[in-house]
């Protein structure tokens, strides 16, 4: 017990939000450390690391022939095993003190919709890594405990995340998932939704960082009383040849009428498995939503014209995954340690 206590005192706790479009580190006692995008440059053939996070990013489509840029998690799961493996590694390293004796405990948040294999994939990926103790938990779970929802009381609470590649609803009661609903889509195919309707309206090819930027800055899930407009550039779908266009923030907000709309589906869905007492809460409570796809504006509100259900912006929603899995050990420890006194006091 007391080598069990030592090896907790000297060890980091490594909560890791592994998403599709960023990497976020939270260390046990410091916080967010380290926010990156999941991102891996390679040479071709070799497959050698040549840039990892940030840098990586920059060089998306913009690569010469010899170095891909690689997006190694598609739709919040491991498509690269090696590539993912050795961004977690880099990664690591960048949070981890050089002289450390003891290897860090990881909890890492993951979709509910995925496989048991995709799941074992995290785990090996953390432990080639240098973990040397891992947790896989369902990603609404680690977003609840790091939107701080008292999720151990026998009550509902509802969470809708939205990440990336996936959207996870669920509710939770007694620290349980008691009914919960995974989707892969998030924020990608929000911009991916922008990007189709760019090039079947206006016959225009945009990338992926310019319908990003609409998403940001001019996108809405509701119609608002100021227009705004943005323009882009991007290449012309008949000539090849680059153009420029003034798009506003209407068509955004049709174009990204389809992604939304599937999201608030699956919320009904999930508000209908509900029990009807854990029903009851919710409506008196209301959905947090976290994820950094919730900071759409106007999204909250819209989920809540169509549910009836209040609808909460969780503090820092691109952070609860993240704290939340950083955070595990600790509120699992002070559960045990609740348990074990109510059990004494009886």
């Amino acid at each position: 017990m007391a080598k069990k206590k030592l090896f907790s005192a000297l060890s980091l706790d490594i909560g890791m939000d592994l998403g599709t479009c960023n990497t976020l580190m939270y260390i046990r006692g410091k916080g967010i450390v380290f926010s990156e995008p999941s991102v891996v440059a390679v040479e071709r053939g070799t497959k050698k690391v040549v840039a990892v996070g940030m840098d990586a990013k920059k060089m998306l489509w913009k690569t010469p022939g010899d170095i891909i840029a690689i997006r190694p998690l598609r739709d919040g799961v491991i498509a690269d095993l090696e590539t993912t493996e050795k961004m977690i590694r880099f990664f690591i390293s960048k949070v981890m003190p050089r002289r450390l004796f003891v290897k860090p405990r990881m909890v890492i948040g993951v979709p509910t919709c995925i496989t048991e294999v995709e799941r074992r994939a995290v785990e090996e990926c953390a432990y080639k890594a240098g973990a040397r103790d891992v947790k896989v938990i369902e990603e609404s779970l680690a977003a609840a405990i790091g939107a701080n929802i008292p999720i151990f009381e026998p009550a509902g609470h509802m969470v809708c995340d939205i990440g990336g590649g996936t959207t996870e609803i669920s509710v939770i009661s007694l620290g349980g998932m008691v009914v919960t609903k995974a989707i892969r889509l998030g924020g990608d195919e929000f911009d991916e939704a922008i990007i189709k309707h760019v090039r079947n309206v206006h016959n225009l090819i945009i990338g992926e960082h310019t319908s990003e930027s609409l998403k940001i800055s001019i996108g809405n899930a509701l119609p608002e009383k100021k227009i705004e407009k943005q323009e882009i550039k991007g290449t012309d779908a008949i000539t090849g040849l680059p153009r420029r266009l003034e798009i506003d923030s209407i068509e955004v907000m049709e174009a990204l009428q389809e992604p939304i709309s599937a999201v608030i589906e699956e919320i009904k869905r999930t508000l209908g498995q509900t029990p009807p007492e854990l029903a009851a809460d919710i409506v008196e409570r209301g959905i947090v939503m976290t994820g950094g796809g919730s900071l759409l504006k106007g999204l909250p509100k819209l989920i809540s014209k169509e549910t009836g259900v209040p609808v909460i912006l969780a503090e820092d929603p691109l952070l609860c995954v993240a704290n939340g899995a950083g955070m595990y050990y600790e509120q699992t420890q002070n559960m045990t340690n609740r348990a074990i006194y109510d059990n004494l006091n009886s």
